[in-house]
């Protein structure tokens, strides 16, 4: 492996670590397509190196987050439980699923992406509306507030649907130890419309969860041996770097502003995967 291409996986992480990062959803979901299509790195061994790019990319924007109280660690500790059988099961199907198959179904969560990213999202309802005294989020109490830099104070929310969210959340978990993309575009979703947590509330928990979900399913793919160290380590390296970048961004930046990019570069790269996936290569590298 030359120098070369040493830095520009440090790159290429750092970019797709940032971008992500604003969003909460790691950065595997850019740097997998990425690594097969410019890099001609085969999909499973694509999976594996983000898979640590996701725990590092965690790791590095975690921190920040908690700082600024945004993250409601009860919900993550309660969620993680279902998103680490998820990627468990994940791990035991990745040896089962063809190729083409991983193609498809990465094409389908690029667009599902792409697809809630357009969905302008709404603030869910006040904090004053009674849930009932014997519901989940209430006994367990997840209830919380978030600061709000354009409010000047607090803002308090309440914490819905959880049964719900642990199914959805089980999903994400499979979902990300199957394709290594941090789950993280499938748990802002669910967060948002089952459990109807704000928007940045939603970002920083599942950045707090998925450094968790990807461990799971990385110690997996390490004891098998898919990992390998010369991709793995720059990819993790520039993923760190670029998390505090996406940490920042997201605290001081509407995402709003980040939308459409996103969505033009995912539905891009869904048009790449779903080409691949019946075998059509445009940068000429196969998995």
């Amino acid at each position: 492996m030359t120098p070369e291409f040493v830095t520009w996986l440090v790159a290429v992480s750092a970019g797709a670590s940032a971008l992500g990062g604003a969003l909460g959803m790691a950065s595997g979901i850019f740097i997998v397509p990425v690594l097969i299509m410019v890099g001609g790195i085969g999909i499973r061994a694509a999976v594996a190196a983000s898979i640590v790019s996701v725990i590092a990319c965690s790791c590095g924007s975690a921190a920040p987050f908690l700082r600024g109280s945004l993250t409601n660690i009860r919900v993550a500790i309660l969620l993680e439980t279902a998103t680490t059988f998820g990627a468990l099961t994940g791990v035991l199907l990745t040896g089962v699923l063809p190729v083409p198959v991983l193609y498809l179904l990465f094409a389908a969560i690029l667009l599902l992406s792409a697809q809630q990213m357009m969905a302008r999202r709404r603030e869910p309802p006040a904090a004053s509306d009674e849930a009932p005294a014997n519901d989940w989020a209430t006994l367990l109490r997840l209830h919380s507030s978030y600061p709000d830099g354009a409010r000047g104070h607090d803002v308090p929310y309440r914490v819905r649907r959880v049964p719900l969210g642990l199914a959805l959340m089980y999903g994400a978990g499979l979902i990300s130890a199957l394709l290594g993309i941090g789950s993280g575009v499938l748990k802002i979703p669910a967060m948002d419309t089952a459990l109807r947590l704000p928007l940045k509330v939603s970002s920083a928990t599942s950045n707090f969860m998925i450094g968790v979900t990807a461990a799971a399913s990385g110690a997996a793919y390490f004891a098998r041996g898919d990992i390998d160290p010369a991709i793995a380590g720059p990819v993790a390296l520039g993923s760190v770097l670029g998390a505090r970048l996406g940490a920042r961004l997201l605290m001081a930046v509407s995402a709003e502003k980040l939308r459409l990019f996103f969505v033009v570069v995912l539905v891009a790269l869904a048009a790449q995967m779903l080409l691949s996936a019946f075998g059509v290569h445009l940068t000429g590298h196969g998995a």
